[in-house]
């Protein structure tokens, strides 16, 4: 079983993606908290990373459509190239112009390049490994984002709390610079699809199609986006914005120490999802639409003892522990899920269609974060002193969406 889901193409894209995803992982911890350090704003803070959020949204649903129209190969290669480029970019331009524009432009970008990105990766598993297996190699490719991101945080602190932020930025450049290197000799099964006519209709058409799919013909998918959507809204943009706030600006710690503590916390949320990840390969066979319900009430469950502790305790280091555990495992629940709904998408989608669903579900469900990390962004300022008041309403709406939803796949699996 292993040499045919490990097939030579197959293990250069894990290989290229345990480097891509590193060098991804890193970036995304350094910017935003080279950010917060300079301001020490939470409202800054989720606006700049809401506005870095709407280049993935509005890019996704493109990606998937030149997912299933180009070489999936071609397009890992060039935008990780030009990922590598932006850096350098960022890196020469840093002590010459406003670095709050700066930053945030660059985030757009990157998020923009991610949500290019990710279609193309997801688009490819089918191609490359055989229909019984798309749930192990679905795991496979979380476990390894998830490891990326467990060791990309922690470098990416001690690195930046003893050396600033440019050793950071050269070590992501290499790594992407690496991946485009390692990808180019990949081979994708491809065949280029007719042409529906101008650029603008083609993009029209694939979209229209990839709607009315979800809508119509499988509308699990578009309820399940919709329950995502709630979550990304109340739950995942609370996480984004409180973590690296309460652990850096709130908590009685020392400047150095706290950043280090958020990038081992970081590291946690990655441990929780790659722990996720291999639970979803061990437990693939078991997993059903039916019970996935459960795994979000559990994610939103463990959000109350964030709260409480806040309200408890006074001491930095409890809080940190307390909200470090709770992360952790939201990430395992919420990692299962994603994996779960993921593998149900490919197995259940025509090949023809694949990147362009998956690029549309990404964008849909993408699009409360921009939201959620602007509304958490001026709610944690808003409620300073109070910050358990902003964690129990996420705890609070969280736990009535997802009760919502284990209802949702109830009714929809028994009909």
């Amino acid at each position: 079983m292993n040499q045919k889901l490990f097939s030579k193409d197959f293990t250069l894209v894990v290989i290229g993606q345990i480097i891509s995803l590193f060098g991804n992982a890193t970036l995304r911890f350094a910017l935003p908290l080279y950010l917060l350090n300079l301001t020490g704003s939470s409202a800054l803070y989720g606006t700049v990373m809401a506005c870095a959020f709407i280049p993935s949204i509005l890019l996704s649903p493109v990606g998937g459509i030149v997912a299933d129209r180009v070489n999936k190969r071609n397009i890992m290669v060039i935008l990780d190239f030009f990922t590598a480029a932006v850096i350098l970019t960022f890196f020469l331009l840093m002590d010459k112009v406003g670095i709050v524009a700066l930053l945030t432009v660059t985030l757009m970008i990157l998020y923009g390049i991610a949500g290019a990105y990710q279609p193309s990766v997801q688009a490819s598993i089918p191609a490359l490994v055989k229909q019984e297996h798309i749930m192990a190699a679905n795991s496979i490719i979380n476990t390894i984002s998830s490891f990326a991101a467990l060791i990309g945080p922690v470098l990416g602190g001690v690195l930046y709390s003893a050396y600033g932020l440019k050793p950071v930025l050269w070590t992501c450049t290499v790594c992407f610079v690496l991946s485009a290197v390692m990808e180019i000799f990949i081979h994708i099964p491809f065949q280029k699809p007719l042409s529906n006519g101008s650029i603008w209709r083609t993009v029209k058409s694939d979209f229209s199609e990839s709607i009315r799919f979800i809508r119509k013909d499988k509308p699990v998918i578009g309820k399940t986006l919709l329950i995502v959507c709630g979550i990304n809204l109340f739950m995942s943009a609370m996480i984004i914005v409180a973590l690296p706030y309460l652990v850096t600006e709130v908590f009685d710690l020392g400047a150095a120490q706290a950043n280090r503590l958020y990038g081992f916390a970081e590291g946690a949320l990655a441990a929780g999802g790659l722990t996720g990840g291999i639970c979803a390969g061990i437990f693939a066979d078991k997993l059903s639409i039916q019970k996935a319900g459960n795994l979000i009430i559990a994610s939103a469950v463990c959000l109350f003892p964030v709260a409480f502790a806040l309200i408890l305790f006074s001491s930095g280091i409890i809080n940190y522990i307390v909200i470090t555990v709770c992360c952790f495992i939201i990430m395992i629940f919420s990692t299962i899920f994603t994996v779960q709904m993921l593998s149900f998408m490919q197995r259940e989608t025509p090949q023809n269609l694949i990147g362009k669903v998956i690029a549309v579900a990404l964008t849909i469900s993408m699009c409360a974060q921009p939201l959620g990390n602007a509304l958490y962004g001026v709610l944690f300022e808003f409620c300073k002193g109070f910050e358990y008041a902003a964690v129990l309403f996420s705890a609070v709406v969280s736990l009535v969406i997802a009760v919502k939803a284990r209802n949702i796949f109830k009714i929809f699996t028994t009909e």
